[in-house]
């Protein structure tokens, strides 16, 4: 015999929706897609901006996902990190249009990682995991880096880039999770706890 569905396995009670500890739109916008009901809670921590890569993104992600968490005890919290990273080199969300050339011009041509960690701070079962897509970049001369600065996607996105928008067009290709390098590796999320898909719009 096969194994029931989780649905049927799991009792159906009440469920309060996921809290997300940031204030991604694509984040947002993947729980709306795969249909887990969240409310957003913006919150302000210090981040750590240099290091080991996966180190970094997983203590970020653990930082946003307990200041999330000392505001709303006994809920289930999702907090978030990513960088990208080359040659152990982390790259965050440029400051300027120019910081965002230098960072494209640096990727191009390159294979360069995407890290996010992940912490979804359950009561019962706190967990913090990561996901580690690579990215290779095409080669990228000065007017393409240009005319893409000019679009303003490398606003507020680690490496400079959106994958989901104009900047797939700088994207040779990618090994692993797409939607990791989007914001939120939906895969490892559900590895944490396959529970969430109960949590539905």
């Amino acid at each position: 015999m096969g194994r029931a569905p989780l649905a049927a396995t799991l009792p159906l009670v009440p469920i309060d929706p996921l809290i997300l500890a940031s204030r991604s739109p694509q984040r947002r916008a993947i729980l709306e897609q795969i249909a887990i009901a969240f409310e957003v809670l913006a919150v302000d921590v210090t981040e750590i901006a240099a290091g080991d890569p996966v180190q970094v993104a997983r203590a970020n992600a653990l930082a946003k996902a307990e200041a999330a968490a000392r505001l709303n005890p006994g809920r289930t919290i999702l907090g978030v990190d990513t960088v990208v990273a080359l040659d152990g080199a982390i790259y965050g969300k440029p400051a300027s249009a120019a910081a965002a050339a230098e960072t494209l011009k640096r990727l191009s041509g390159r294979i360069h990682e995407v890290v996010s960690g992940i912490a979804l701070l359950d009561p019962a079962n706190p967990q913090v995991g990561h996901e580690v897509t690579s990215v290779a970049f095409r080669d990228l001369d000065d007017e393409v880096v240009t005319r893409y600065v000019q679009t303003r996607e490398w606003s507020g996105r680690a490496g400079g880039y959106a994958i989901q928008g104009k900047g797939a067009l700088l994207v040779r290709r990618i090994m692993g999770d797409y939607l990791n390098v989007v914001g939120l590796p939906v895969g490892k999320l559900l590895d944490l706890d396959l529970s969430l898909m109960l949590r539905e719009n």
